[in-house]
This record gives C-alpha cells, structure tokens and sequence, in this order.
C-alpha cells in the first residue's frame, strides 16, 4: 500500500509540455528520497483543464500542481511528499480553500468541474490507460461479462436503445436503433467499427479518450459485436495521434493476454477481435462510407446511400459504425441501466457530451456537461470567461460542419434539437470561443478553405461549390463584394447542401449561412462601408498614427519591416499607406497606443 500517489497527466498536451520528463524526474528524486515503498508516480490521461498544464495531482490530498516544470519537482518531493507542507506557488487557484490556503477544496467544488459530469471521461486522469488492472479495478469488463454471462444479444441493443443514446459523431441517430439494423441482416460475416478520425480544428475530444481509456472503447467495441453478431472489429485513428496509438494496440494486447478479446470470451463461445488501422489525415473519412473505403485499402471517398453500412458496409458486408465518445458511454449504460443514462440530459437528447473548450476562453480543455448546459455556463461558469475583459462574440459548434452561436442565444441549453432549430448542430464536440476582435466573415472563410482544402473531389456540388463559396467570400473580405453577392452565396449554398454526396458536401456551407444570419451586418460593413469592423481583413483596414500620441521614440520604425514608417526623433511620426503591409508590428511595438488601426 502506497501513502500517496502522484497523478501526472500523460496526454498529449501536457507531454508536449515536457511532463513524461516530470514523470522521469519525479521517480528518480523519489528514489532518491528513499520513498519509493510510500509514493507511487502514475501516468494518466487528460484532466480537462489543458490551459495549465503539465499538471499534476496529488492524492490523498487532492492538491492540484499547475504549470509543473522538472525543476519543481525536487521542491514537491522534499516539500509536500517528505515534509506534509504544500508547495502554494504550484497550487491550482481554485484548489485552495479561500483564506485558508493549506485546506485542500475537492477538485469537484471548483468552478470548472463543479457542473460537469463525467461518463465517457470517468477514467481520464484517474488511472493508468497502460495498465489493464487499473482498468480492471474500475469495473472495467464487467459490463462485457454480465453481457455474454446474463443478457442476449437482443437484451443488450434494447438497453442500448432505451438509454436514449445518440451518436456522438455529430448525426446523433439513436445508437440502440443503429445497433438493431445491423444485428437483423443475416451474414457469414458482420464487423464493428470505430471512428476515432477526428478531423476538426481544435477538437481533440476522442484523442483523449482514446489516451487516457482506451480499454473502455475495446470493452465497448465487444460488447457491440455481441449484441449485433459481429466477430471483427476496426478502430480507424488518425495516425497523427501517435500517442492514442500505441495505447490502443498496448489494450488490445492485454486484452489478449487476459481473455477479454479471441475466442470463447468468458467462455460463452463468443468470438471477437479487434485491429488498429491509421488514417493519412483525410477530413473526409470522417464520413462512415469513406471511412470504410479507407480501411479496405482505397481511396477515402463516399460511397452512395443507399445501401447503408448496416446492409453492405465494410467489405461489402453488414457492418456498425460509431464514433469514440459513443462507445465511451456503453460499459456504463450496461452497468448502471438504461434509466440511468436517460435521467441525465433533456427529453430528447439524454445523457452527456464531451466538448475540446478553444479559442478566447480562458479555462481551454476539454469539459463534459450533461446535456441542456446552457452555453452561458459552459463559457461563464465552467470556461472562467473570455480574458483580457473582452466581449464575447459567438461560438463555433461542429467545427467546418456546423454553425456559430451568437452572444443573444448564450442562454440556449446545448442539445440536438435545440442547436438545430438556431441553424446549428452538435456535431463532434469542437466548440471554439470567439470575441470582439474576430471577424466573422473571416471565420466562414477560415473553415470553408479547410473544407476545400479536404474535399475528396467525388461530386462536383462539393468540388467546385465550394470553392465557388470561397472565392465570393474572398471578394467579400477585399472589398470588392456587391450586395448582390449575399444572394449568390446563400444560393449557393442551399444548392451544395441538397446536392452534395456525403456529409462534407452537405454541412461544408453552414459556416457561411449561421454568420449570414446571425452577424449580416458584417457583411454588409464590407460591402457597404469598404470596413472590416473588426479590423481583421487585411484589405479593409490601414494603420495610422495618432499626432497627440506620437512621442518621436522611433521604435515603430525601427521595427517596420517594410520601411513604411518616416519621421525624426521626438517629431511626429507617419505610415506611408502605399507602402505599409499592415503587418501590425507597429501597433504592437508602440507604448503610447499612438498606432491606429481602422
């Protein structure tokens, strides 16, 4: 029995940060100590709170260490594991009782997890992800057991459906109804498949999971064949997630070593096992049908529907696809019943949802609300705000496929329907925060040049239409649009969404049309004024020189890399518009705030 244990994070965000060597440092001073029989180090997933990392957290205190570097860790042994005394430049803010700094307040009565509820995150940051007996000790593969051991393949889908679950890939069809398709088409041969090809600017919601839990998703996984008489199964990863990676293939390996994946599992006569394929970083394989394709060795690119993956998917056979978070909630849902999981969430949308916090917030990682947190609180409470006493502006659900939720809707409760009727979808869990300084123009043209760049090329609505919707915008943004060209682009993309292949196609302009309809006046402003007003498009704005707060200290010049800037020393300084590339330097440069920018 270990005293304490120190808890690192080991995701990729924090080892980015140096904490594998925190890890390394930690075990030798430890040694050093001699307390290696009282103190045990552990290498866990990701906490959530990724803006202060490396963190680490040390039980039975609960105290939380921020922004750890290894030249902190001889002061955290000596100090708080040798001498009891908290290291109190280290602790989190919130983690510190208030006026009483050396109380310890639970990390669940801090503000940023006091309203969260982890389901699909329950592991992270709490055990091993190496360690299947970690895994194991947290009832991991008991929900596998009491399937093959208690419940028929057909008891187990009806739990799935009456939980209320719905994929969390961003399409949100009932997972129990999926489940039931594929489990009623006789085949010699069925597979399972895991989506775990997340390709969304600033999501990382499955990559944590996938690090910090992995043998959830191979329990899960099981558990999906059995109640749909697959015996196979693949989890398609990106292969820029090398830590994910080779987490994923360690579980399946000691899943082997224990029984838990092979034949006769449990000694039911139920067969089933599991392969790890990358993806080349393909956005569009995202999309089930091209995912599939992929994983045959093809091209990734869509396939029509029907028939659906549920009739002929892999291999031409009848196949179930989910993404992670989806199979993140199953063992739980088969352990704790249906009427649990639906107790949680709103009457249509139950549950829980994982969500990667970026952008202008200022608590940036990764939260899981049950369902109908408004986005106030999410933002507010649980994101600790826009910083720097900016407003905020709006926020991107869903990434290149979904829309932006204005300031005036903060009090929408975040579910399926209700993002839905606001122009807006869930989609995977991205959910990037945005202030006064973003041009939202500028952001429809941001994630429409991801799309482009990611289309497949198949059809021709999504090939040339959406380019065509980034050229109208790129007119827009250097001042040479016509009101007239607000019609086209929402023609437009009306006509891309009815008539593209696959779900790239189709959800690639709701960027466009959720800032038309929630922030047209910015449109207009360019089109109408020749203004950015956000001073964001380069093309709109110039930079000048305000002569009462010029002091002649000649650092704009000096650091201009364009010559543009003239004037002597404590004389009144100028741009020379025609020349200045409106780099911003000088703004940044100047002490007085002399530099306008317009």
């Amino acid at each position: 029995m270990y005293r304490s244990h120190v808890l690192v994070c080991g995701g990729t965000g924090c080892t980015s940060s140096n904490s594998l060597q925190i890890i390394e440092a930690m075990e030798k001073e430890i040694k050093r100590q001699g307390l290696e029989e009282e103190v045990k180090v552990v290498r866990t997933g990701c906490f959530g709170l990724c803006a202060l990392g490396p963190i680490m957290v040390i039980y039975p205190e609960g105290s939380f260490y921020s922004h750890v570097t290894v030249a902190d860790v001889p002061e955290i042994v000596e100090e708080h594991l040798l001498k009891g005394r908290l290291v109190k430049r280290l602790l989190y803010d919130e983690n510190a009782e208030s006026g009483e700094v050396e109380k310890i307040k639970s990390l669940r009565e801090t503000d940023f997890y006091k309203k969260q509820l982890r389901v699909a995150l329950r592991n992270c940051g709490v055990i091993d992800p190496e360690n299947i007996e970690e895994y194991i000790a947290m009832d991991g593969y008991m929900a596998l057991a009491k399937c093959l051991k208690e419940l028929k393949p057909e008891d187990v889908i009806k739990i799935v459906m009456d939980s209320g679950l719905r994929g969390r890939g961003g399409g949100g069809f009932p997972t129990g109804k999926k489940w039931s398709f594929t489990a009623a088409n006789a085949a010699d041969q069925k597979y399972v498949v895991c989506n775990a090809d997340e390709g969304d600017p600033g999501a990382f919601m499955d990559r944590s999971v996938l690090e910090g839990d992995p043998h959830c998703i191979v329990e899960a996984m099981t558990i999906c064949g059995y109640a749909t008489g697959a015996s196979e199964g693949y989890i398609y990863v990106r292969a820029e997630y090398p830590i994910a990676v080779k987490r994923l293939q360690k579980a399946i390996e000691q899943a082997h070593e224990y029984g838990l994946l092979g034949e006769n599992i449990f000694d039911s006569g139920f067969n089933f096992d599991l392969h790890v394929r990358l993806g080349a970083g393909a956005f569009v394989c995202g999309e089930e049908t091209a995912l599939m394709t992929s994983i045959e060795g093809n091209r990734g690119e869509p396939r029509p529907r029907p028939p659906y993956p549920a009739i002929k998917g892999l291999f031409g056979k009848p196949t179930t696809e989910n993404n992670v978070e989806t199979f993140a909630n199953i063992p739980q849902i088969i352990l704790k019943g249906a009427d649990w999981f639906a107790s949680m969430g709103t009457e249509k949308s139950k549950g829980t949802k994982v969500f990667a916090l970026g952008g202008k917030i200022n608590n940036t990682g990764l939260v899981e609300i049950p369902m109908g947190t408004t986005l106030r609180e999410i933002v507010e409470e649980i994101g600790g705000g826009v910083p720097n006493g900016k407003k905020f502006k709006a926020a991107q659900t869903g990434g290149p496929s979904g829309g932006c939720i204005p300031a005036s809707l903060m009090d929408t409760p975040i579910d399926y329907d209700n993002l839905t009727a606001i122009g807006c979808m869930m989609g995977s869990g991205g959910l990037i925060v945005m202030d006064e300084d973003n041009c939202m123009v500028d952001i429809a043209k941001f994630f429409l040049n991801f799309t482009v760049d990611e289309s497949c090329g198949k059809c021709t609505p999504c090939r040339v239409g959406t380019k065509r919707l980034l050229e109208l915008l790129d007119k827009i943004t250097n001042g040479k649009g016509t009101m007239e060209d607000l019609d086209k682009l929402e023609d437009l993309c009306h006509y891309i969404k009815e008539n593209a292949l696959c779900g790239l196609g189709q959800t690639a302009p709701n960027p466009v049309l959720a800032t038309l309809k929630f922030f047209r006046e910015e449109y207009e402003a360019h089109i109408k004024e020749k203004k950015c007003p956000a001073g964001v498009c380069k093309a709109l704005m110039t930079y000048s020189i305000d002569p009462d707060k010029c002091r002649g200290c000649t650092a704009c010049a000096r650091k201009c890399p364009a010559g543009a800037i003239s004037g002597n020393v404590k004389e009144v300084h100028k741009i020379d518009t025609t020349v200045c590339i409106k780099c911003g330097v000088c703004m940044e440069t100047c002490k007085f705030g002399a530099v306008v920018k317009k």
